[in-house]
Protein backbone atom coordinates (compact mmCIF):
# COMPACT_ATOMS: atom_id res chain seq x y z
CA UNK A 1 0.00 0.00 0.00
CA UNK A 2 1.16 3.64 -1.12
CA UNK A 3 1.50 6.30 1.44
CA UNK A 4 -1.14 8.12 -0.35
CA UNK A 5 -3.53 5.54 -0.05
CA UNK A 6 -2.42 4.78 3.44
CA UNK A 7 -3.36 8.36 4.22
CA UNK A 8 -6.56 8.36 2.67
CA UNK A 9 -7.37 5.17 4.85
CA UNK A 10 -6.55 7.11 7.95
CA UNK A 11 -8.50 10.14 6.73
CA UNK A 12 -11.60 7.72 5.94
CA UNK A 13 -11.33 6.32 9.52
CA UNK A 14 -11.14 9.81 11.33
CA UNK A 15 -14.38 10.33 9.40
CA UNK A 16 -15.50 7.46 10.73
CA UNK A 17 -15.25 8.44 13.84
CA UNK A 18 -17.05 11.77 13.96
CA UNK A 19 -20.01 9.78 12.10
CA UNK A 20 -19.83 7.90 15.28
CA UNK A 21 -19.61 11.12 17.32
CA UNK A 22 -22.22 12.84 15.75
CA UNK A 23 -24.51 9.58 16.19
CA UNK A 24 -23.57 9.54 19.97
CA UNK A 25 -24.39 13.24 20.61
CA UNK A 26 -27.71 12.81 19.12
CA UNK A 27 -28.62 8.99 20.85
CA UNK A 28 -27.75 11.41 23.91
CA UNK A 29 -29.88 14.00 23.31
CA UNK A 30 -32.87 12.15 21.94
CA UNK A 31 -32.73 9.96 25.33
CA UNK A 32 -33.05 13.39 26.89
CA UNK A 33 -35.99 14.46 25.02
CA UNK A 34 -37.59 11.39 25.13
CA UNK A 35 -37.57 11.65 29.24
CA UNK A 36 -38.51 15.01 29.11
CA UNK A 37 -41.57 14.57 27.19
CA UNK A 38 -42.08 11.24 28.62
CA UNK A 39 -42.43 9.44 25.18
CA UNK A 40 -42.33 5.61 25.37
CA UNK A 41 -42.11 4.99 21.71
CA UNK A 42 -39.05 7.49 21.06
CA UNK A 43 -37.34 5.57 24.11
CA UNK A 44 -37.73 2.59 21.96
CA UNK A 45 -35.81 3.69 19.16
CA UNK A 46 -32.76 4.97 21.07
CA UNK A 47 -32.50 1.72 22.57
CA UNK A 48 -32.68 -0.08 19.54
CA UNK A 49 -30.43 2.82 17.76
CA UNK A 50 -27.56 1.43 19.63
CA UNK A 51 -27.57 -1.49 17.92
CA UNK A 52 -26.19 0.50 14.64
CA UNK A 53 -23.93 2.73 17.05
CA UNK A 54 -22.06 -0.70 17.78
CA UNK A 55 -21.87 -1.68 14.47
CA UNK A 56 -20.48 1.40 13.66
CA UNK A 57 -17.82 1.05 16.18
CA UNK A 58 -16.91 -2.43 15.17
CA UNK A 59 -16.24 -1.32 11.72
CA UNK A 60 -13.72 1.05 13.00
CA UNK A 61 -11.93 -1.28 15.44
CA UNK A 62 -11.74 -4.33 12.16
CA UNK A 63 -10.35 -1.40 9.63
CA UNK A 64 -8.05 -0.05 12.72
CA UNK A 65 -6.76 -3.57 13.39
CA UNK A 66 -6.50 -4.08 9.68
CA UNK A 67 -4.44 -1.17 9.46
CA UNK A 68 -1.98 -2.37 12.09
CA UNK A 69 -1.57 -5.64 11.04
CA UNK A 70 -0.81 -5.03 7.52
CA UNK A 71 1.08 -1.84 7.50
CA UNK A 72 3.16 -1.46 10.43
CA UNK A 73 2.54 1.73 10.44
CA UNK A 74 5.30 4.60 12.15
CA UNK A 75 5.14 5.60 16.16
CA UNK A 76 2.64 9.25 15.47
CA UNK A 77 0.51 7.11 12.84
CA UNK A 78 0.16 4.61 15.19
CA UNK A 79 -0.18 6.24 18.07
CA UNK A 80 -3.05 8.03 15.50
CA UNK A 81 -4.87 4.20 15.07
CA UNK A 82 -4.78 3.49 18.87
CA UNK A 83 -6.74 6.63 19.86
CA UNK A 84 -9.09 5.92 17.13
CA UNK A 85 -9.63 2.87 18.43
CA UNK A 86 -9.69 4.23 22.45
CA UNK A 87 -11.84 7.01 21.35
CA UNK A 88 -14.20 4.73 19.05
CA UNK A 89 -14.69 2.39 22.33
CA UNK A 90 -15.22 5.81 24.43
CA UNK A 91 -17.65 6.98 22.15
CA UNK A 92 -19.69 3.62 22.16
CA UNK A 93 -20.01 3.80 25.91
CA UNK A 94 -21.59 7.30 25.76
CA UNK A 95 -24.05 5.53 23.37
CA UNK A 96 -24.84 2.94 26.22
CA UNK A 97 -25.65 5.47 28.33
CA UNK A 98 -27.92 7.03 26.29
CA UNK A 99 -29.70 3.54 25.83
CA UNK A 100 -29.71 3.11 29.47
CA UNK A 101 -31.59 6.64 29.57
CA UNK A 102 -33.84 5.25 27.17
CA UNK A 103 -35.01 2.11 29.73
CA UNK A 104 -35.32 4.43 32.58
CA UNK A 105 -38.19 6.34 30.70
CA UNK A 106 -39.65 2.96 29.79
CA UNK A 107 -39.03 1.63 33.33
CA UNK A 108 -40.88 5.27 34.77
CA UNK A 109 -43.59 4.79 32.76
CA UNK A 110 -46.32 7.79 33.16
CA UNK A 111 -45.48 7.89 36.80
CA UNK A 112 -44.94 11.47 37.92
CA UNK A 113 -41.82 12.85 38.40
CA UNK A 114 -40.98 13.28 41.65
CA UNK A 115 -39.00 16.29 40.75
CA UNK A 116 -38.88 18.57 37.94
CA UNK A 117 -36.03 18.06 35.20
CA UNK A 118 -34.30 21.18 35.32
CA UNK A 119 -30.30 19.89 36.09
CA UNK A 120 -30.94 17.05 34.25
CA UNK A 121 -31.16 18.63 30.77
CA UNK A 122 -28.36 21.05 31.86
CA UNK A 123 -26.19 18.18 32.36
CA UNK A 124 -27.26 16.79 28.98
CA UNK A 125 -26.51 19.43 27.00
CA UNK A 126 -23.04 20.38 28.80
CA UNK A 127 -22.22 16.45 28.03
CA UNK A 128 -22.76 17.19 24.22
CA UNK A 129 -21.30 20.47 24.04
CA UNK A 130 -18.13 19.01 25.82
CA UNK A 131 -18.45 15.82 23.56
CA UNK A 132 -18.71 17.52 20.47
CA UNK A 133 -15.76 20.04 21.45
CA UNK A 134 -13.27 17.00 22.60
CA UNK A 135 -14.13 15.57 18.99
CA UNK A 136 -13.34 18.81 16.98
CA UNK A 137 -9.91 18.89 19.03
CA UNK A 138 -9.01 15.82 17.68
CA UNK A 139 -9.49 16.51 13.98
CA UNK A 140 -7.24 19.65 14.78
CA UNK A 141 -4.88 18.00 17.04
CA UNK A 142 -5.72 20.90 19.43
CA UNK A 143 -4.02 19.93 22.76
CA UNK A 144 -4.85 23.11 24.11
CA UNK A 145 -8.46 22.65 24.10
CA UNK A 146 -7.94 19.16 25.07
CA UNK A 147 -6.37 20.01 28.56
CA UNK A 148 -8.88 22.63 29.24
CA UNK A 149 -11.93 20.97 28.10
CA UNK A 150 -11.84 18.23 31.06
CA UNK A 151 -11.51 21.25 33.39
CA UNK A 152 -15.60 21.69 32.97
CA UNK A 153 -16.42 18.42 34.01
CA UNK A 154 -16.28 19.82 37.69
CA UNK A 155 -19.33 21.91 36.42
CA UNK A 156 -20.65 18.42 35.51
CA UNK A 157 -20.01 16.69 38.57
CA UNK A 158 -20.98 19.89 40.81
CA UNK A 159 -24.63 18.94 38.95
CA UNK A 160 -24.71 15.88 39.86
CA UNK A 161 -24.09 16.21 43.26
CA UNK A 162 -26.68 18.83 43.32
CA UNK A 163 -28.99 16.44 41.85
CA UNK A 164 -28.34 13.76 44.40
CA UNK A 165 -28.75 16.04 47.12
CA UNK A 166 -32.12 16.96 46.15
CA UNK A 167 -33.18 13.64 45.36
CA UNK A 168 -32.13 12.13 49.26
CA UNK A 169 -34.07 15.12 50.48
CA UNK A 170 -36.90 14.06 48.57
CA UNK A 171 -36.54 10.23 49.64
CA UNK A 172 -36.21 11.10 53.68
CA UNK A 173 -39.30 13.51 53.24
CA UNK A 174 -41.09 10.93 51.29
CA UNK A 175 -39.90 7.04 51.15
CA UNK A 176 -42.85 6.48 49.03
CA UNK A 177 -41.07 7.93 46.00
CA UNK A 178 -37.92 5.92 46.48
CA UNK A 179 -38.43 4.45 43.23
CA UNK A 180 -38.53 7.22 40.94
CA UNK A 181 -35.92 9.24 42.86
CA UNK A 182 -33.96 6.74 42.38
CA UNK A 183 -34.69 6.50 38.53
CA UNK A 184 -33.68 10.33 38.43
CA UNK A 185 -30.13 9.27 40.05
CA UNK A 186 -29.29 6.89 37.52
CA UNK A 187 -29.82 9.23 34.60
CA UNK A 188 -28.13 11.65 36.84
CA UNK A 189 -24.80 8.97 36.74
CA UNK A 190 -25.00 8.48 33.63
CA UNK A 191 -24.64 12.01 32.27
CA UNK A 192 -21.69 12.49 34.72
CA UNK A 193 -20.35 9.37 33.62
CA UNK A 194 -20.69 10.85 30.00
CA UNK A 195 -18.35 14.00 31.07
CA UNK A 196 -15.94 11.48 32.10
CA UNK A 197 -15.64 9.25 29.04
CA UNK A 198 -15.05 12.94 27.23
CA UNK A 199 -11.90 13.40 29.70
CA UNK A 200 -10.85 10.07 28.22
CA UNK A 201 -11.12 11.20 24.90
CA UNK A 202 -9.29 14.68 25.37
CA UNK A 203 -6.28 12.29 27.36
CA UNK A 204 -6.09 10.36 24.51
CA UNK A 205 -5.67 13.87 21.73
CA UNK A 206 -3.35 14.70 23.65
CA UNK A 207 -1.40 11.90 24.06
CA UNK A 208 -1.92 11.54 20.34
CA UNK A 209 -0.23 14.73 19.52
CA UNK A 210 2.67 15.11 22.02
CA UNK A 211 3.45 11.44 23.30
CA UNK A 212 2.75 12.42 26.65
CA UNK A 213 0.42 10.61 28.95
CA UNK A 214 -1.96 12.56 30.84
CA UNK A 215 -4.06 11.99 33.17
CA UNK A 216 -6.79 13.92 34.50
CA UNK A 217 -7.88 13.97 37.96
CA UNK A 218 -10.68 15.94 40.36
CA UNK A 219 -8.05 18.44 40.67
CA UNK A 220 -5.20 18.63 37.77
CA UNK A 221 -3.89 16.95 35.13
CA UNK A 222 -0.19 14.56 35.95
CA UNK A 223 1.55 14.30 33.19
CA UNK A 224 4.10 12.22 32.54
CA UNK A 225 6.45 12.18 29.75
CA UNK A 226 6.58 9.02 27.14
CA UNK A 227 9.45 8.90 25.45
Amino acid sequence: MTRTQFQRDLDKLQDDLLVLGSMVSHALEAAMQALVRRDAEAARRIIAYDREVNRRKYGIEEECLMLIATQQPAARDLRLLAAILEISTELERIGDYAKGIGRITLYMGNAPLVKPLVTLPKMCAKAIDMLRRALDAFVNQDVESAQAIPLEDDELDAMYNQVNRELLDIIIADTSKIDGANYLTWVAHNLERAGDRVTNICERIIYTATGELVEFDADEPFLSGVN
